[in-house]
């Protein structure tokens, strides 16, 4: 297939570049300056501007834009990023498709967990109904635009969770960690949605052929609570985890931040993927962070 990656050469679209090249596809990447030849397109995705004839020469868009999470604290500017980041980008693209003589067959636009919202002691699966909070909403409108995508295209839209690997919000937990400040989070029951980077990109390349379309899941097999997550990443890296960081102190340091990322419990299953046949290779998030800590971290 030929596949137009948009954010690729973000965390996840550099290690997807690299699973589809290695499978036989061929990647188009879009750029935000001029293409230096037929593997880039060109676009502004804050304006709103691309050139929609590329849409005739692939046969699949998987759009990956969007700010980062990871990025603390959330300040009333930022918030206004994260949200314009994801939904003028994914609108762009579905204009874009619209105004093609040929619209790729398929279109797999990133979304998040968030959508359901806290929701402690519920098992969350994709039918389960949208949550409240900053970031439900800001998946609600982001979801909403890659629904504008042809009618032709079967779009997916792929809720993840924290991915476990060296890139988004593991990255910092890895930094703290490091310095031995890795700390019980409120009571740290809360339940964190978890996969790991080479299960998140296998079920991407996955939904490219699938026949699968609507919100699918991605998160790990197995449920884990913050506790569990920081608790093992502090053992496999020999630092001390004694300390607890109570909620409110959170929310002094971080704000909704501390609410909608750290404290919100959210026990996903992703049940669509399951059904599809689709084979976790890490069922834990143990596995998953042996995985990580066992492949060298990029140099900046």
């Amino acid at each position: 297939m030929r596949v137009l990656i948009a954010g690729a050469s973000g965390f996840l679209g550099t290690a997807l570049v690299e699973r589809l090249t290695a499978d036989g596809h061929e990647v188009v990447r879009l750029v935000r300056r001029r293409a230096l030849g037929p593997e880039e397109a060109s676009w502004s995705p804050g304006a709103g501007i691309i050139d929609f004839t590329v849409m005739d020469r692939v046969d699949a868009v998987v759009n990956l834009s969007g700010a980062s999470l990871a990025r603390l604290p959330w300040t009333r500017g930022y918030q206004g990023e994260i949200v314009d980041s994801r939904v003028t980008a994914t609108r762009t693209l579905a204009d874009a498709m619209r105004k093609a003589r040929r619209p790729p067959a398929a279109f797999l636009s990133a979304s998040a967990v968030g959508y359901y919202g806290d929701r402690p002691g519920e098992l969350l699966t994709e039918f389960s109904s949208a949550g409240s909070g900053f970031l439900a909403e800001v998946v609600a409108r982001w979801e909403g635009a890659a629904a504008l995508a042809p009618d032709d295209t079967r779009t997916v839209v792929f809720r993840t969770g924290i991915v476990v690997g060296h890139g988004g919000a593991m990255q910092r937990i890895g930094m703290l960690t490091r310095f031995g400040l890795s700390s019980r989070l409120g009571t740290g029951g809360q339940h964190w949605p978890w996969i790991a980077l080479d299960d998140e990109i296998s079920a991407i390349a996955h939904l490219l052929t699938s026949r699968l379309s609507g919100p699918v899941n991605l998160a790990g097999p197995t449920p884990a609570t913050a506790d569990r997550v920081m608790t093992a990443m502090a053992e496999r890296m020999h630092r001390p985890y004694t300390f607890t960081v109570p909620e409110r102190m959170l929310g002094l340091a971080l704000g909704r931040a501390a609410d909608e990322l750290l404290l919100s419990s959210q026990k996903v299953r992703p049940q669509r993927l399951i059904d599809d046949g689709f084979r976790f290779e890490h069922v834990t998030v143990e596995s998953a962070l042996d995985a990580m800590l066992s492949v060298p971290r990029a140099r900046a």
